[in-house]
């Protein structure tokens, strides 16, 4: 997506731009109608799940068909296809709730832009969180190449090129590379959100998900 990525942001532009507020979602929802509120009902149910008391809403018989005619989702969230990172369980959501969008590694490209710009746009959704988590798989192929050398196989290129210039920017700080790629590339993810027009509607937040306690928190 190196194309991709120089259409969309630039480093100067990127700290510079930031997201304004969405516009309201129909209030016959139910669901939050603004980025902050919409936030803290996504902390609010990762807690639940972390602590074993996951409700697992809007799941019955009689709740599902409220989404069948239309969807009202509060949040979209470009997560990893780690099978372990599931947004909906994460965040103890059920049907219609949120617009998940996943790749490995939460990679970018012109599909997950425009499904993005769909939530936003189309379904004025307020809020855009990007899901990074520890010991990703994508991140973990990406140092290894660098590390090696190695050739990557085929499709993967995308994701190691993608991800290597946020392991290039950490490789000099102390503690766990990997680590420090993961929240590079989930920020740079969200700069690049956030810097894009298509999205001024929504807040776009990054966050890491902790597979060791099930926590999610926000990155500064």
């Amino acid at each position: 997506m190196a194309s991709n990525r120089r259409a969309f942001v630039t480093v100067t532009a990127v700290g510079a731009v930031a997201a304004a507020p969405a516009a309201a979602a129909p209030a016959t929802t139910g669901h939050p109608h603004d980025s902050r509120t919409a936030l803290a009902e996504l902390l609010a149910g990762n807690l639940r799940y972390a602590t074993g008391r996951s409700r697992h809403p809007h799941e019955s018989d009689r709740l599902r068909h409220g989404p069948a005619g239309a969807q009202h989702p509060f949040a979209v969230v470009v997560g990893c296809v780690d099978s372990r990172v599931p947004p909906e369980l994460v965040f103890d959501q059920g049907l219609g709730d949120l617009l998940c969008i996943r790749t490995a590694g939460q990679v970018l490209d012109e599909a997950v832009l425009a499904s993005v710009q769909y939530g936003v746009e189309e379904l004025r959704i307020p809020l855009v969180v990007v899901l990074g988590h520890e010991r990703c798989g994508a991140v973990a192929a990406t140092l290894e190449h660098l590390r090696t050398g190695a050739p990557v196989p085929a499709h993967l290129n995308l994701l190691v090129d993608e991800i290597t210039p946020s392991a290039r920017r950490t490789r000099a700080l102390p503690g766990d590379w990997a680590e420090h790629t993961m929240t590079a590339h989930t920020r740079w993810v969200r700069d690049a959100i956030r810097a894009d027009p298509a999205f001024r509607r929504a807040h776009v937040a990054a966050a890491r998900f902790d597979l060791d306690t099930g926590l999610v928190s926000v990155l500064p």
